[in-house]
């Protein structure tokens, strides 16, 4: 009991709690409070705090205003113009307009190190139309660009920081959302203030917001039933019947968006150089050796959905006519000889989340019966992270939050060279799929596209998809208003305590 009893009075040692403070535990710390370089989920969760975004998406995932009030497509596809928000202002005081919208934009397409610029697809420039609107122009129609105005992509940053880049910018960032950020101790907490110059200040109802990464989930939980935690994201299925059970505290159930997949190193340098990288035969056995409905049973309490593709079922992109495969240990074993294996060694990275460690010891158990032996590494997220952009893992484990538009879920992991491609998978026959499903405008068009492309990365397994997650939420009794939006994202607006 001695870390549970130390993190909860590490929790109570925050700030005042009260209807002015809410307290919202995290699974895990953020890689980089920087819109433009983030990968993170967690960022993301705490951008929903600091950063307002061009397009917002509703409980139904439709595309709606936010930081922009209107926008409409020209020129055949190639370009989109945008209308901004009147009375929006930075953290820093800038007022938000044209030319602070064209620099925010251009500091996603032209910073080094950007993991937006390959969202933002064909853009050749972002120019002023206006004092109050902007036009993007495109070298190609590409409807996924909307959608990634509603994520990352659509964060703007005060033009006085568009050069400022990483650790300099956290420390003043100055984004136009309702919160701005007073202090982070890293793995410990990220305190925010309300911004007074808010645009839609009506809607917020506390003074402060801390985040605290909580990697352990029951730990998570413990802290929301003893009230040292106001909201918890991602409850763990083996928590759902006890909070059910506590007057204390709600739990909610919303869609989700998100999967969980094995990322494997095909062509990232020395780590690569082992049978899975090398092999796609060693690759499909390992994914026959692994039996996704148990997986979910024992792992998830059966509340989770096997998978085998970025977009769960019913998802207008998901190839119902690519199924999940079944366990077929005795197939896994005859690849493996067919491959010259008779046992293969590979290292398994394995984010340092209740969940995933659990997973992953299923997964494990699992394939040792086919002859893989999976060493376990657990490691910290942001760490994981930074190994899988450098090429520092062989095989990993981990979950992607999910994009209203599959191209967000797809083409910065699979196309050749982009920066979310940390095992520098490379196909043409892949490419020029995804690339004729983002350039297409009409949907049965796109949907036959992504069907060649999933055809194609399910024959290579670049990544193996296992499951998608429910989304639960925790919230004190006294809490109310949280929003269930299908990215998974808890939005600060309209949250209050009664």
């Amino acid at each position: 009991m001695r870390p549970l009893l130390a993190a909860l009075l590490g929790l109570t040692l925050a700030w005042p709690a009260g209807a002015q403070t809410l307290r919202i535990g995290i699974a895990s710390d953020p890689d980089v409070l920087d819109p433009t370089l983030s990968r993170s989920v967690a960022a993301r969760q705490v951008f929903m705090a600091m950063c307002d975004k061009l397009i917002e998406v509703d409980e139904q995932g439709a595309l709606v205003p936010q930081l922009a009030t209107a926008w409409e497509w020209q020129e055949g596809g190639r370009a989109l113009l945008l209308t901004l928000r009147p009375g929006v202002t930075f953290h820093d005081g800038v007022a938000l307009d044209a030319a602070a919208a064209v620099a925010g934009l251009n500091r996603h397409i032209n910073a080094q190190g950007s993991t937006r610029r390959g969202e933002l697809g064909p853009v050749t420039a972002v120019e002023e139309a206006g004092p109050m609107q902007i036009r993007i122009r495109l070298s190609e129609p590409f409807a996924p660009l909307l959608a990634a105005l509603s994520d990352r992509a659509g964060m703007l940053v005060s033009p006085r920081q568009a050069t400022v880049l990483g650790a300099d910018f956290q420390k003043e960032p100055a984004c136009a959302g309702p919160y701005r950020l007073t202090r982070r101790v890293p793995q410990d907490r990220i305190e925010l203030e309300r911004f007074p110059g808010y645009w839609n200040a009506g809607a917020l109802h506390f003074d402060r917001v801390v985040y605290r990464p909580i990697p352990d989930t029951t730990v998570r939980a413990a802290n929301l039933r003893a009230g040292t935690l106001d909201v918890i994201e991602r409850v763990n299925p083996s928590d759902v019947a006890t909070l059910r059970r506590d007057a204390r505290v709600k739990l909610l159930e919303g869609p989700s968006l998100a999967s969980v997949y094995l990322a494997i190193n095909v062509a990232h340098g020395d780590r690569a150089q082992n049978p899975l990288g090398q092999d796609a035969r060693v690759r499909e056995a390992l994914e026959l050796a692994i039996d996704r409905n148990a997986l979910n049973q024992v792992a998830f309490e059966g509340l989770y959905r096997p998978g085998n593709q970025s977009t769960p079922p019913g998802h207008p992109h998901h190839i119902a006519a690519l199924p999940v495969p079944g366990r077929d240990l005795a197939r896994a074993r005859a690849l493996l000889r067919e491959a010259g294996q008779e046992r293969v060694r590979i290292r398994f990275s394995v984010p340092n989340t209740t969940e995933y460690v659990q997973a992953a010891e299923v997964i494990q158990a699992m394939a040792a019966e086919a002859g893989i032996a999976l060493e376990i590494q657990v490691i910290e997220v942001a760490t994981l992270l930074r190994a899988w952009t450098a090429g520092d893992f062989e095989v990993l484990i981990i979950a992607w939050s999910g994009r209203t538009d599959v191209d967000g879920n797809l083409w910065g992991f699979n196309a050749c060279g982009q920066s979310l491609n940390g095992g520098r998978y490379c196909s043409e026959q892949a490419d020029a799929a995804l690339r004729a499903g983002r350039t297409s405008v009409e949907p049965a068009a796109r949907l036959a596209a992504y069907g060649k492309a999933m055809e194609v990365l399910l024959r290579d397994r670049p990544y193996i998809y296992l499951w998608h997650p429910a989304s639960f939420f925790g919230t004190t009794a006294a809490v109310s208003g949280l929003r269930l939006i299908p990215d998974g994202l808890i939005r600060i607006q309209g949250l209050r305590a009664n």
